[in-house]
Formats: structure tokens, C-alpha cells, sequence
């Protein structure tokens, strides 16, 4: 495979802005790849000096690329841990911080190095990058693929002076914002990061804040899935309901596959305050089938199956919210993600969501260790 021309194949694919656009196609994704990635959950990883070609196919679909799995070491099963995020993602981050030349721009989050040698070329000889990643291996890594760009990577922690940048990226996700970092940002910036309020959530919308008065606020702008922020990440836990009998059972208004498939599960997610939910696989009528699943922190617990049924059981009728909120979105013709903000006071961990017309819902973010 060229490499040059793969390159330039999924640089023409990024539905973007010129400027951004050259910004991709400057800096080949190829020479930010380490040599190692994680295909697949299970199995070997895949190593450029044994299968180049898979490799290089790899590298150049437009979805992420896993670089690192368990923390660097070994596992039953490849949990990414550090990756290149999907170029579109990349780009509609950038775009949402209206990243331009001169701006000082906080990257957290490094991975590969490749977004912050996009972010310097977008800010130019007069603007500066600086990016931070906890995992030193990583650092190194990124700090070696960044050489000849301006871009400053910092191990560790960062000790810049308050109202320091124009703008932060945060490419791992969180459930609650440090407010240290909102303390990085001068008045107006932007905010741009994967937030969900629950720490076991796989769906990590992206939300894009401006800074005002060390608080922050804005609205949601795409979807997302992003790793952890390894500061928040969440103890195991059971699957809700696992093993449970049913207390009751109800029959809903449509089917899980529907609820799925509507774009409805992360506004959903938005609208219920400390509920966990998600998609899981059950077996259904003797195969595995998506359920929708909901738990609560007292153990109550309700599925949503493939039949319309809805089964639950435990101390508070979570299923009741679950089915009121789906009204609710329905009754307001079932908007998108781009309906909703959020309004967030770091310092005194206060987090609300809001919906013109359709509600306004306060989260407390766990604290996960």
C-alpha cells in the first residue's frame, strides 16, 4: 500500500473545513501509528513489521485505531486504553472549538500525537499547542512523533498559570470536569469533551463549552464513544439485574431494536439522573439479542427487550422514569442530540441539562475512583 495516497484518500473523506482539511493532509496519519495496534477485543495484536499491509488497512479506515490495551499490559481481553481517534471525530472536535492562528490551545489527552500536530498547524508560528498524557510510555511516544512540530508535550501533570489557553480539548471522556482545568481557560474559550453523567456509560456525547466566570456552558454536538479519563474511571460492577427474578412486568410502546435505533438512548441517557443506561446482549428466544438496560444505585433494575416487554425489578419503579422521559421525548417529536445543554459549575460540582421545551435535568457526576 503508499501510504502517501492512503492518506490522502482519508484526508478528501473528512466532511470539514478547508483550512482543517489541509491541516490532516500536512501531517500523514501513518507517521503518528505506533508499530503495535489492537485490532480486534480478543486476540494478538497486529505489528507492522510482520503483516505491513494489514497493518497500513488498519491504520487507514476512518474509525479509531487502539494503540495501547490494559494500561500497556496483559488482559483476557484487549481493553483499548489509548488510541487515534476517528478523523471525522477529530475534526468536528476542532471545528467545535473554532481552533484558528494564534490561538494557545490545551490538548488532554496525547495519545499518538497526531491531533496536536493538526491543532499546530492550525494556530500557526504565532499560536501554541501545548498536550498532556498521563501514561509516560505514551508521552514518549507522541513527544518523538512530534518532533519538528511546535507542539509541547507535557507527562503529567501541568502546572501552567490560570487563564492560560484559548481552548481545551479533551479527547478521553468524563463525568464530572476538574476544575482545574476549567481554570485553564481564559474568559470566552472553548470547552470541547466527551461528558456522559455516568462513569459506566459506553455513549460519550461531545459537548462543546465556552468559559464564563469559572463556569462553563454549551451545547451538545455530536456522538461519541471515547475511553476514560483514567482519573474516572469506574469500578466493576454487575450487570443490573443479573440473575434477578422480575418483581413485575409491563409491556412497552415500541421494542428495544426500535429505542436503539432511534438516536434516542443518549438524550435518554441526558434526561435520567442517576440511572445507568445502556445496550446489552440476553438471549432471546434462543438467540443473543440488544436489550435495553437500566439500573439504579438501591439495585432496582429493568430491561427492555426485543418484544416490546419490559421486565424489572427492585425497590423504585426506575422503569417508570425510563418510560415517562421516552414520552416526554416523543411528545417534542423525538430531537436530536443537538437539542441539548449543558451548563456546568466545576468548582462546586454542579451539572445541569437542558432541553428548550422539553425539561431541564440536574446531574451529580459519581465520584469514581
Amino acid at each position: 500500500m503508499d501510504l502517501d495516497e492512503a492518506h490522502a484518500r482519508l484526508v478528501a473523506g473528512i466532511d470539514t473545513a478547508p483550512e482543517i482539511r489541509s491541516a490532516f493532509a500536512a501531517h500523514p496519519r501513518h507517521r503518528f501509528i505506533p508499530d503495535v495496534i489492537w485490532p480486534d477485543a480478543t486476540g494478538l495484536p497486529l505489528i507492522r513489521g510482520r503483516a505491513p499491509d494489514a497493518w497500513a488497512r488498519t491504520v487507514y479506515t476512518d474509525d479509531a485505531v487502539t494503540t495501547q490495551a490494559n494500561d500497556g499490559g496483559a488482559g483476557t481481553v484487549n481493553t483499548p486504553t489509548s488510541s487515534s481517534s476517528a478523523p471525522q471525530v477529530m475534526a468536528d472536535m476542532i471545528e467545535a472549538a473554532e481552533i484558528g492562528p494564534g490561538m494557545r490551545v490545551l490538548e488532554v489527552g496525547t495519545g499518538t500525537g497526531w491531533n496536536a500536530a493538526v491543532l499546530a498547524e492550525l494556530v500557526g508560528a504565532h499560536g501554541r499547542v501545548t498536550t498532556v498524557e498521563v501514561d509516560p510510555g505514551v508521552a514518549e511516544h507522541a513527544r518523538q512523533a512530534l518532533a519538528g512540530t511546535s507542539a509541547r508535550v507535557v507527562a503529567g501533570t501541568l502546572h501552567d498559570a490560570p487563564g492560560t489557553y484559548d481552548a481545551v480539548l479533551v479527547t478521553c471522556s468524563m463525568n464530572r470536569i476538574p476544575a482545574e482545568l476549567a481554570g485553564f481557560l481564559a474568559p470566552g474559550a472553548a470547552a470541547v469533551l466527551p461528558w456522559s453523567p455516568d462513569p459506566q456509560s459506553h455513549s460519550t456525547p461531545v459537548v462543546a463549552l465556552r468559559a464564563e466566570g469559572g463556569r462553563l456552558a454549551g451545547g451538545f454536538v455530536r456522538e461519541g464513544s471515547f475511553m476514560r479519563s483514567r482519573d474516572q474511571r469506574p469500578p466493576a460492577e454487575r450487570f443490573p439485574g443479573l440473575g434477578a427474578v422480575p418483581d413485575t412486568a409491563a409491556t412497552f410502546e415500541t421494542t428495544s431494536d426500535e429505542v436503539i435505533d432511534s438516536g434516542a438512548m443518549t438524550p435518554l441517557m441526558l434526561m435520567l439522573p442517576g440511572a445507568r443506561l445502556g445496550v446489552g446482549m440476553r438471549p432471546f428466544d434462543g438467540t443473543p439479542r440488544r436489550i435495553v438496560y437500566l439500573g439504579a444505585p438501591d439495585g432496582s433494575w429493568a430491561y427492555l427487550w426485543p418484544d416490546g416487554a419490559l421486565t424489572m425489578g427492585g425497590p423504585t419503579a426506575i422503569a417508570d422514569r425510563f418510560t415517562a422521559a421516552f414520552r416526554t421525548l416523543g411528545r417534542a417529536g423525538f430531537p436530536g442530540l443537538a437539542a441539548f445543554r449543558l451548563e456546568a459549575d466545576p468548582g462546586r460540582g454542579i451539572y445541569q441539562v437542558t432541553a428548550e421545551g422539553i425539561g431541564e435535568w440536574a446531574h451529580e457526576p459519581a465520584h469514581s475512583a
